[in-house]
């Protein structure tokens, strides 16, 4: 193969994908680091270059990383009975926690990334795709040959609330800190970071020190109570945790009673270095972190039809509300709960009717 062909190869990679790290190519073309840090300063040289990753303020987008998967819903049409076959309706859409968010964001109106691993299988393309589709950038995920797409299946009962879940999401333990370096540029260029709790202790970590560093505010986003260990002991770096009353008492290792002992626990997460906190308590709205203490809001009333994916749109209005430095969680946490009345409705993970003119409607509570 032409040293020109080569170049040519390389510019077409930077093309497709501006954030592509100098180690990544130098894989992909067989080539040495030095050679590839040649190529580029010689495309430099011809202005067909003028610095990569370059992005304006204004389009500076929120970059999530975390769980995306293949979601399984089964509803039971009657009482569920337990160690029996139980008649059910069955629906698969795509999930995770990040993509959730991600695309909830984008069908907002916002700019979104997505930094996830997903298998070289079908579910993985089809996710990509979907993303895609959505407008969600996907150039920073990783493609796993050795390793299939993450799934979680929930049961339902027959009012749409969850019986039991389960999660098959080992693959979001290869998004590691030599990973999460070959999108360092990605990162510093977003507006604000998700990341869900999928994530290795170690990935969380890194996160919350490159974010420091770059000055982009990180919120995190926790997903289950076993995972919890999975956020580090000091949580300096981070902007906002949400997590519910079973994940905060999970965190600190006692059963909370009542508004006071949440009080008291959001309390001692600031102590360990968190800006601030929201507790999501279902059916009684959120309680929230303010200069005095703490706030709540109550849930609007709500039809349920599926609760599947309504924590994650909260996260998303949240998360859209606090973007570029905005310090409202008052607001933020209103326009949450307002997106997740409206995913309630939705027998979808991610409502569908979303637009960006849904975002500027949503009203306090």
């Amino acid at each position: 193969m032409t040293e020109l062909s080569k170049k040519e190869q390389l510019y077409a990679l930077i093309r497709a994908n501006p954030f592509i790290a100098q180690q990544e190519i130098a894989a992909e073309l067989k080539l040495s680091r030095s050679a590839v840090a040649g190529y580029i300063a010689s495309l430099v040289r011809e202005r067909r270059l003028l610095g990569r990753a370059y992005v304006l303020p204004d389009d500076r987008p929120i970059v999530c990383v975390g769980a995306a998967n293949l979601d399984r819903k089964l509803r039971a049409l009657g009482p569920l009975a337990m160690g029996t076959s139980n008649p059910a309706s069955a629906i698969e859409s795509f999930g995770g926690v990040a993509r959730n968010i991600a695309e909830n964001l984008a069908r907002l109106g916002a700019a979104v990334s997505l930094i996830t691993a997903v298998g070289n299988d079908t579910a993985g393309r089809a996710l990509l795709a979907h993303a895609q589709e959505t407008g969600i950038d996907t150039r920073g995920a990783l493609r796993l040959d050795d390793a299939g797409s993450g799934t979680y299946t929930a049961v339902l009962d027959a009012g749409g609330q969850m019986a039991v879940a389960l999660a098959d999401m080992a693959l979001y333990d290869r998004i590691t800190p030599a990973f999460l370096a070959l999108r360092q540029q990605q990162r510093a260029t977003a507006s604000l970071i998700v990341a869900d709790l999928n994530l290795t202790h170690d990935a969380i970590e890194t996160l919350q020190q490159d974010a420091a560093r770059d000055g982009v505010d990180l919120v995190i986003v926790a997903v289950s109570e076993p995972k919890m260990n999975r956020l580090p002991a000091s949580l300096l770096g981070v902007r906002l945790l949400i997590l519910n009353e079973g994940e905060l008492a999970a965190r600190l290792k006692r059963v909370l009673h009542g508004d006071a002992d949440l009080a008291g626990a959001c309390a001692e997460l600031r102590a360990q270095g968190v800006a601030d906190v929201v507790v999501t308590l279902g059916a009684r709205g959120v309680l929230f972190t303010t200069a005095a203490g703490v706030d709540h809001l109550a849930a609007p009333p709500a039809e349920v039809v599926d609760v599947t994916g309504a924590g994650d749109a909260f996260a998303a209005a949240v998360c859209l509300s606090l973007q570029d430095g905005a310090s409202d969680l008052a607001l933020a946490c209103r326009r949450g709960l307002q997106l997740a009345k409206l995913t309630i409705g939705c027998r979808e993970t991610v409502c569908p009717q979303l637009t960006p003119e849904t975002f500027g409607a949503l009203t306090q509570v």
